[in-house]
């Protein structure tokens, strides 16, 4: 009798262990935990958004957009980590939005100027040139130099804001903008 009963316990944690591992494959995938998920976070996700934006159309299409990344990845996105991988998606949308508004804009600049010059067509054809050669030169830069470079002169960041952001120290920083200044004053010595 004790053999059977052994048997039989054995027998359940088998079945119970299957359908616990069954239920783990699923994870956020399965429709019940996502829509609880859902229906926890959501709110929580937009008014960061919204906090971020000051815009609720833009956090309302973020929100959106993240769940639904979220469920055409929940296979890889175990349930304890998804409340971050939601946050880290959102994060990373709404610097894609901060980013194109920024290229819009230098573009809505560069077409305002260029509609209201009184340049002579030789200054603008030189300042054109001048421009082609900086952006080759500049491609030319290694990556690091490049980045650091960048991140310094066009979004106007502090040596110390880029070493953190780079996770490196700020003399780093102060080297590799040095470089690519003498690499691009190379570039433009054999220009003139």
């Amino acid at each position: 009798m004790f053999v059977v009963t052994l048997l039989f316990f054995i027998n359940l944690l088998k079945n119970i262990n299957f359908y616990m591992i069954d239920i783990e494959k699923k994870g956020i995938c399965e429709e019940q935990t996502y829509t609880h998920f859902f229906k926890k976070h959501a709110k929580g996700l937009r008014n960061y958004l919204l906090y971020k934006f000051g815009n609720e159309e833009q956090a309302d299409d973020i929100t959106q957009e993240t769940f639904i990344k979220l469920w055409q990845n929940c296979a890889d996105v175990p349930e304890e980590k998804a409340k971050s991988y939601i946050y880290t998606l959102a994060n990373n949308a709404s610097l894609n939005v901060v980013a194109h508004a920024k290229v819009k804009l230098k573009y809505a600049e560069a077409n305002a100027k260029k509609s209201y010059t009184n340049e002579s067509p030789e200054f603008l054809a030189e300042e054109e040139e001048f421009k082609n050669k900086l952006l080759q030169a500049i491609q030319k830069l290694n990556e690091t130099q490049r980045v650091a470079f960048l991140m310094h002169r066009i979004d106007g960041k502090k040596y110390a804001q880029i070493a953190d952001e780079l996770g490196i120290s700020i003399k780093a920083v102060e080297k590799r903008i040095q470089i690519a200044l003498q690499e691009l004053r190379k570039e433009f010595d054999y220009f003139r």
